[in-house]
Protein backbone atom coordinates (compact mmCIF):
# COMPACT_ATOMS: atom_id res chain seq x y z
CA UNK A 1 0.00 0.00 0.00
CA UNK A 2 1.35 3.51 -0.78
CA UNK A 3 1.62 6.07 1.81
CA UNK A 4 -1.65 8.28 0.01
CA UNK A 5 -3.91 5.07 -0.36
CA UNK A 6 -2.66 4.08 3.70
CA UNK A 7 -3.96 8.13 4.62
CA UNK A 8 -6.94 8.05 2.46
CA UNK A 9 -8.46 4.52 3.46
CA UNK A 10 -7.51 4.20 7.10
CA UNK A 11 -11.24 4.78 9.57
CA UNK A 12 -11.50 5.15 12.94
CA UNK A 13 -12.50 1.75 14.02
CA UNK A 14 -14.80 1.50 17.14
CA UNK A 15 -15.42 -2.14 16.90
CA UNK A 16 -13.05 -5.19 16.57
CA UNK A 17 -12.80 -8.85 16.19
CA UNK A 18 -12.32 -10.29 20.06
CA UNK A 19 -8.87 -12.23 18.47
CA UNK A 20 -5.68 -11.39 20.32
CA UNK A 21 -2.86 -9.54 19.24
CA UNK A 22 0.14 -11.62 18.40
CA UNK A 23 2.98 -9.29 20.27
CA UNK A 24 5.25 -9.24 17.56
CA UNK A 25 2.24 -7.36 15.15
CA UNK A 26 2.03 -4.71 18.41
CA UNK A 27 6.16 -4.26 18.35
CA UNK A 28 5.87 -3.54 14.19
CA UNK A 29 3.41 -1.17 14.82
CA UNK A 30 5.76 0.65 17.58
CA UNK A 31 8.58 -0.01 15.80
CA UNK A 32 6.88 2.04 12.62
CA UNK A 33 5.76 4.98 15.16
CA UNK A 34 9.05 5.11 16.46
CA UNK A 35 9.89 6.53 13.30
CA UNK A 36 7.53 9.70 13.63
CA UNK A 37 9.28 13.02 13.78
CA UNK A 38 9.48 15.44 17.27
CA UNK A 39 11.15 18.51 18.82
CA UNK A 40 14.84 18.38 17.86
CA UNK A 41 14.94 14.14 17.78
CA UNK A 42 13.21 14.08 21.20
CA UNK A 43 11.35 11.02 20.73
CA UNK A 44 9.23 11.75 23.97
CA UNK A 45 7.25 9.51 23.36
CA UNK A 46 6.33 6.05 25.33
CA UNK A 47 3.48 3.25 25.08
CA UNK A 48 1.93 1.02 27.43
CA UNK A 49 -0.28 -1.66 25.71
CA UNK A 50 -3.21 -2.92 28.23
CA UNK A 51 -4.26 -6.34 27.38
CA UNK A 52 -5.69 -7.81 30.70
CA UNK A 53 -9.16 -7.41 30.62
CA UNK A 54 -9.88 -5.94 34.26
CA UNK A 55 -7.57 -3.47 33.67
CA UNK A 56 -9.24 -2.58 30.65
CA UNK A 57 -12.33 -2.44 32.27
CA UNK A 58 -11.36 0.04 35.09
CA UNK A 59 -10.02 2.53 32.66
CA UNK A 60 -12.95 1.91 30.78
CA UNK A 61 -15.02 3.24 33.79
CA UNK A 62 -12.83 6.75 33.79
CA UNK A 63 -13.62 7.40 30.03
CA UNK A 64 -17.05 8.72 28.28
CA UNK A 65 -19.38 6.64 27.84
CA UNK A 66 -18.93 5.88 24.08
CA UNK A 67 -15.38 5.53 25.23
CA UNK A 68 -15.82 3.14 27.82
CA UNK A 69 -17.69 -0.05 25.04
CA UNK A 70 -14.76 0.44 22.57
CA UNK A 71 -11.88 0.04 25.58
CA UNK A 72 -13.77 -2.75 27.11
CA UNK A 73 -14.38 -4.75 23.53
CA UNK A 74 -10.97 -3.77 22.02
CA UNK A 75 -8.16 -6.53 22.00
CA UNK A 76 -5.63 -4.04 23.83
CA UNK A 77 -5.63 -0.27 24.54
CA UNK A 78 -2.40 1.60 24.16
CA UNK A 79 -2.11 4.42 26.15
CA UNK A 80 0.48 7.06 24.60
CA UNK A 81 2.02 8.44 27.32
CA UNK A 82 5.31 11.49 26.78
CA UNK A 83 7.99 11.94 28.99
CA UNK A 84 7.54 16.26 30.08
CA UNK A 85 9.76 18.74 29.66
CA UNK A 86 12.01 17.59 27.07
CA UNK A 87 10.13 18.35 23.57
CA UNK A 88 9.89 22.03 22.93
CA UNK A 89 12.54 22.89 25.88
CA UNK A 90 16.10 23.87 26.15
CA UNK A 91 18.45 21.62 28.34
CA UNK A 92 17.98 24.54 31.36
CA UNK A 93 14.05 23.92 31.24
CA UNK A 94 13.39 27.18 29.65
CA UNK A 95 10.86 27.03 26.44
CA UNK A 96 12.98 26.90 23.11
CA UNK A 97 9.16 28.24 21.35
CA UNK A 98 6.12 30.49 22.23
CA UNK A 99 3.97 27.32 22.27
CA UNK A 100 5.77 26.27 25.74
CA UNK A 101 4.94 22.94 27.15
CA UNK A 102 2.12 22.25 24.04
CA UNK A 103 4.62 21.23 21.87
CA UNK A 104 4.99 18.14 23.65
CA UNK A 105 1.52 16.83 22.61
CA UNK A 106 1.73 17.98 19.37
CA UNK A 107 4.91 15.40 19.15
CA UNK A 108 2.53 12.66 21.38
CA UNK A 109 -0.04 13.57 18.44
CA UNK A 110 2.37 12.64 15.45
CA UNK A 111 3.37 9.37 16.84
CA UNK A 112 -0.29 8.33 17.58
CA UNK A 113 -0.91 9.32 13.97
CA UNK A 114 2.11 7.44 12.90
CA UNK A 115 1.28 4.37 14.74
CA UNK A 116 -2.41 4.24 13.37
CA UNK A 117 -0.94 4.62 10.39
CA UNK A 118 1.30 1.85 10.64
CA UNK A 119 -1.60 -0.43 12.41
CA UNK A 120 -3.72 0.13 9.45
CA UNK A 121 -1.11 -1.05 6.94
CA UNK A 122 -0.23 -4.45 8.73
CA UNK A 123 -4.38 -4.74 8.89
CA UNK A 124 -5.13 -3.59 11.89
CA UNK A 125 -8.24 -0.99 12.91
CA UNK A 126 -7.31 1.84 15.60
CA UNK A 127 -9.40 4.74 17.31
CA UNK A 128 -7.97 7.55 19.17
CA UNK A 129 -9.17 8.55 22.54
CA UNK A 130 -9.24 11.39 24.49
CA UNK A 131 -12.29 11.60 26.79
CA UNK A 132 -11.27 9.82 30.14
CA UNK A 133 -9.61 10.65 33.15
CA UNK A 134 -6.14 11.39 32.74
CA UNK A 135 -5.21 12.11 36.43
CA UNK A 136 -6.60 8.71 37.76
CA UNK A 137 -5.24 6.62 34.78
CA UNK A 138 -2.44 8.05 35.28
CA UNK A 139 -2.50 6.14 38.55
CA UNK A 140 -4.34 3.23 37.55
CA UNK A 141 -1.20 3.04 35.37
CA UNK A 142 1.46 3.69 37.87
CA UNK A 143 3.22 6.69 35.32
CA UNK A 144 6.19 7.88 36.60
CA UNK A 145 6.31 11.53 37.67
CA UNK A 146 8.31 12.62 34.79
CA UNK A 147 5.43 11.07 32.44
CA UNK A 148 2.00 12.53 30.92
CA UNK A 149 -0.64 10.61 29.32
CA UNK A 150 -1.51 11.86 26.21
CA UNK A 151 -3.97 9.80 25.02
CA UNK A 152 -5.61 6.35 24.34
CA UNK A 153 -5.33 4.37 21.10
CA UNK A 154 -7.92 1.09 21.24
CA UNK A 155 -6.32 -1.14 18.48
CA UNK A 156 -7.38 -4.71 17.06
CA UNK A 157 -8.56 -6.57 14.07
CA UNK A 158 -11.60 -4.61 12.61
CA UNK A 159 -14.87 -6.09 12.95
CA UNK A 160 -15.97 -3.57 10.08
CA UNK A 161 -15.00 -0.22 8.55
CA UNK A 162 -16.71 2.40 8.71
CA UNK A 163 -17.43 4.33 5.42
CA UNK A 164 -15.34 7.54 5.31
CA UNK A 165 -16.83 10.81 6.34
CA UNK A 166 -17.40 13.83 3.99
CA UNK A 167 -14.06 15.76 3.78
CA UNK A 168 -13.75 19.52 3.02
CA UNK A 169 -12.58 20.27 -0.31
CA UNK A 170 -8.61 21.70 -0.70
CA UNK A 171 -10.51 25.37 -0.93
CA UNK A 172 -12.17 24.75 2.02
CA UNK A 173 -8.53 24.41 3.72
CA UNK A 174 -6.08 26.13 1.56
CA UNK A 175 -5.09 29.68 1.46
CA UNK A 176 -2.27 31.06 -0.72
CA UNK A 177 -1.29 34.79 0.60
Amino acid sequence: MNTIDCIRERRSVRSFKPEKLEHSIIESVISAAAFAPSWKNTQITRYIVIEDQELKSRIGALASDSNKLIIEHAPAIAAVTFIKNRSGFERDGSFTTDRKGEWQMFDAGIASQTFCLAAHELGLGTVIMGIFDGPEITKLLELPEDRELAALIAIGYPESIPAAPKRKTVEDLLTYK
